[in-house]
C-alpha cells in the first residue's frame, strides 16, 4: 500500500504544491522560496527517510511568515492524509539529536490530536534573512494539520545555525519511527479506542 499523499493550497499569499511518499527513498526536492528553510526541510526529510517534493510561491516580498506558516500547513495534511486509518504504525517517535554545541529533542505521538510545544532558549534572532520564531510557527502549523502531539525541547546550543538543524533533524528522525510499521501490531490500529481520527 502507497503511503503517498498530494496537496495543493492557494490563497492570496501563497501557492504551494507539495507531495511525500513516506517510503520512497528518492532525494527530495524543495523549493519554497525561503533558502535557509529549504535547507532544513532538507534535513528533516533526509533523516525521516521520506520523500518530499515541494514548490512554493510566497509573498516573501513582505515576508517570509505566510511561506514558512502555510508549507507547515500543507506538509501536516499530506501526512495525515499518506498515513490514512493509520493501522500498523508504531504511532510514537522519539529522537535525541546532536549537532557539535546544541543538542535537540524531539517526541512524536500520532494520536489524532494536535498539541506543540516548544521548550529551550527563544528562537527569537535572524540567521541571514531567516526569522528565527518561523521555525515555532512551522512546527506548530505542521503539528496542527498533522493532528499529532509535538513536543521539541532545546537541550542546549550556541550556535544558530546548529540549533535549528538539530531541531529539524530530531523532529525527522522521531517521525520515521512514528510512521513506521511495526510488525508487532498485525496491522491494527495502535489504539485502545480502535480508531485515530
Amino acid at each position: 500500500m502507497s503511503r503517498y499523499a498530494l496537496i495543493e493550497r492557494k490563497t492570496l499569499e501563497t501557492s504551494i504544491r507539495l507531495e511525500i511518499d513516506l517510503d520512497s527513498r528518492q532525494k527530495s526536492v524543495i523549493s519554497s522560496g525561503v533558502d535557509f528553510f529549504d535547507h532544513m526541510l532538507n534535513s528533516m526529510s533526509k533523516h525521516g527517510r521520506f520523500y518530499m517534493n515541494l514548490s512554493c510561491k510566497g509573498d516573501t516580498h513582505v515576508d517570509d511568515h505566510h511561506t514558512v506558516e502555510d508549507i507547515g500547513i500543507c506538509l501536516g495534511m499530506a501526512f495525515r492524509e499518506a498515513l490514512g486509518t493509520k493501522a500498523g504504525i508504531r504511532r510514537f517517535g522519539y529522537s535525541m539529536i546532536p549537532m557539535d554545541d546544541a543538542l535537540a529533542v524531539s517526541v512524536i505521538d500520532l494520536s489524532g490530536r494536535a498539541y506543540f510545544r516548544y521548550t529551550g532558549s527563544a528562537l527569537s534572532g535572524h540567521i541571514k534573512n531567516y526569522s528565527e520564531d518561523l521555525t515555532i510557527e512551522f512546527l506548530r502549523s505542521f503539528s496542527d494539520n498533522a493532528a499529532m502531539n509535538l513536543h521539541v525541547e532545546l537541550k542546549s546550543g550556541d550556535n544558530r545555525h546548529h540549533i535549528h538543524e538539530a531541531i529539524f533533524k530530531s523532529v525527522g528522525v522521531a517521525l520515521r519511527s512514528a510512521v513506521s510499521m511495526d510488525p508487532d501490531q498485525d496491522g491494527e490500529i495502535p489504539s485502545t479506542k480502535g480508531v485515530i481520527s
